[in-house]
């Protein structure tokens, strides 16, 4: 009986930590950065958070992202006054998203956007499922 017991709960044990999100078992600290004010003094806060965190944890021991949506889109225009700290963002090895929600309610083409940038659906989704697998969420 005690055996069956014993059994069971390690059964059970092995069943939770199988499940458990991989934000436990990845050696990663994941970072996702909320851009959605138009303030260009945001912009650079948040892109100062970007190269802080990788310079606390290490470059190769944080992933960072970076999701741009709603009135912070201007960030990732192509003729954006930070499209420089966008480059310098990106060569870090930060990924830089752009809300293709945002792009069609303003009537923006990727021909608009910073070259190098990629793109979400949804800026706010990307930003709850990021959340929800366990990855830190900053909003400068």
């Amino acid at each position: 009986m005690r055996r069956n017991l014993f059994k069971f709960v390690l059964a059970a044990a092995l069943a939770a930590f199988a499940a458990a999100p991989a934000a436990f078992a990845a050696d990663k600290e994941r970072v996702v950065i909320q851009v959605s004010d138009d303030d260009p003094k945001t912009w650079n806060q948040a892109l100062n958070v970007v190269r802080n965190v990788q310079a606390a944890y290490g470059k190769g021991k944080v992933e960072v992202e970076v999701a741009v949506f709603g009135n912070g889109i201007g960030l990732l225009k192509a003729d954006s006054t930070l499209a420089n700290r966008i480059d310098d963002t990106l060569a870090s090895g930060a990924h830089v998203y752009a809300c293709q929600n945002t792009m069609r309610g303003r009537k923006l083409a990727k021909d608009d956007m910073h070259a190098k940038i990629g793109y979400v659906p949804a800026g706010v989704i990307e930003i709850i499922e990021k959340q929800k697998a366990g990855w830190t969420v900053i909003r400068p």
